[in-house]
């Protein structure tokens, strides 16, 4: 039987996949569109965006199998053979993300990673945001000095200057991903059927593959 013929395992993403998924996903959306950049939501929404990524890391070596980092290592040799297939036309199941799209994955949290940790060496935990008073009598020039500045902050002020671009830079970064995750999405929906999109939505889908 052709590969394209034979019949399609209906695949779905477990809770914990889905529900990191979706809360990155609401949380780069929310700090982008609505909260205004150094503010006291966005730094929370930051938080809660390192929580997510942070669990789903975790999920990463203990979840589901499908889940796990060895179901989807990054290869480029394993990218170029299902390029190979796809212009060959040939339909290959994947029980976890295909190669092409476990390097996005892992492009997409590597650039998360750099934002997250960019923005927690700008504003640490429960540091006061720029603009609002500090609580307990720790203020916001405290973190100037703890990323390597002296009392008056010069050095923290250019270390925080790099900072910004570099988290500026990563967030751009992440945009640019995006939108290509978004094409394979399309491409491989166009290519493959609806399956992929049903394995990551939120609720269950009637559909069948």
């Amino acid at each position: 039987m052709p590969a394209s013929d034979a019949p399609r395992r209906v695949r779905r993403w477990d809770p914990l996949v889905r529900l990191t998924h979706w809360g990155i996903v609401a949380s780069v959306t929310v700090n982008a569109l609505v909260t205004e950049e150094g503010s006291g939501p966005h730094q929370w929404v930051g938080y809660a965006l390192a929580a997510l990524l942070a669990l789903r890391l975790l999920w990463g070596l203990v979840g589901t199998p499908e889940a796990r980092f060895l179901a989807f290592p990054p290869s480029p040799a394993r990218a170029l053979a299902h390029i190979r297939d796809m212009r060959a036309g040939r339909q290959v199941d994947h029980a976890s993300h295909n190669p092409l799209g476990a390097l996005m994955v892992y492009a997409i949290w590597s650039c998360l990673a750099v934002i997250i940790a960019s923005g927690l060496a700008m504003a640490p935990p429960f540091a006061a945001p720029k603009g609002e008073p500090a609580s307990s009598g720790t203020h916001i020039e405290s973190a100037s000095v703890a990323i390597g500045g002296d009392e008056n902050g010069e050095g923290g002020e250019h270390e925080e200057g790099v900072l910004t671009e570099v988290h500026e830079i990563a967030v751009n970064l992440l945009y640019l991903l995006i939108a290509l995750h978004l094409a394979g999405v399309i491409f491989e929906t166009r290519r493959s059927g609806p399956q992929v999109v049903r394995a990551m939505l939120p609720w269950r889908s009637p559909g069948r593959e």
